[in-house]
């Protein structure tokens, strides 16, 4: 292939990239014009797909496909529950609930991760490498918005802080992408379930624009 994979990838995926980014949810979330209460929404359904993420991280470290992308320093669990406690208070377990697009989201991620580690890639990439783009624009808008400390407790998903150069790792997980051990076909693969990775999260972002739809 010509084209690196990590430029094919972005591209393929844009239309739906922009699809999920553009949700009503996240308009009306990041223009200030939902509460807190939705953002706290938002990271509860966040949790369920790291959670999904993160506990099959160990058992892919050794496989020839996934396991260069299993890197502990982008891991977001314990920051997210982190928020959580902040959002929810110490009890936050115990009203947690996913929507059924994440419960789906959720389950196709643990999927991969079990029977296609190529696939567990396309959902690694479109999580993590966006928490270091597009995220950031997020924990802006957040401190901003509902006044969390700079970088502290309510945004801690957000906050790489084992990566010193976002740019640079950034960088070096597009070489990684580059250089997937997997054939053309295999990667075709991967582009189309990076593109269904948007399509579930337009999915949560729409579930959850219905729970907090704002009056016309």
């Amino acid at each position: 292939m010509d084209t690196p994979f990590s430029t094919l990838i972005r591209t393929a995926s844009h239309e739906q990239h922009t699809e999920a980014e553009t949700s009503a949810f996240m308009g009306d979330l990041l223009g200030g014009r939902l509460g807190v209460a939705a953002y706290a929404r938002y990271t509860e359904q966040l949790w369920f797909v790291y959670r999904a993420l993160e506990e099959s991280a160990e058992a892919l470290r050794e496989d020839p496909v996934a396991g260069p992308f299993i890197q502990p320093e982008l891991f977001r669990t314990a920051a997210l529950e982190a928020d959580l406690a902040h959002l929810r208070g110490p009890g936050w377990r115990a009203g947690l609930s996913a929507l059924p697009a994440t419960e789906a989201y959720a389950e196709r991620v643990a999927e991969c991760a079990r029977d296609w580690p190529a696939g567990y890639v396309a959902h690694h990439y479109t999580r993590y490498l966006g928490d270091l783009s597009g995220g950031q624009i997020i924990r802006d808008k957040a401190e901003r918005t509902w006044g969390f400390a700079r970088k502290g407790d309510g945004v801690r998903f957000y906050v790489f802080d084992a990566i010193d150069n976002p740019a640079a790792f950034k960088r070096a997980y597009r070489a990684l992408l580059d250089g997937v051990n997997a054939d053309d076909l295999e990667k075709q693969r991967i582009v189309d379930e990076c593109r269904r990775a948007f399509a579930f999260n337009t999915a949560v972002f729409r579930e959850l624009g219905n729970e907090f739809r704002l009056s016309a």
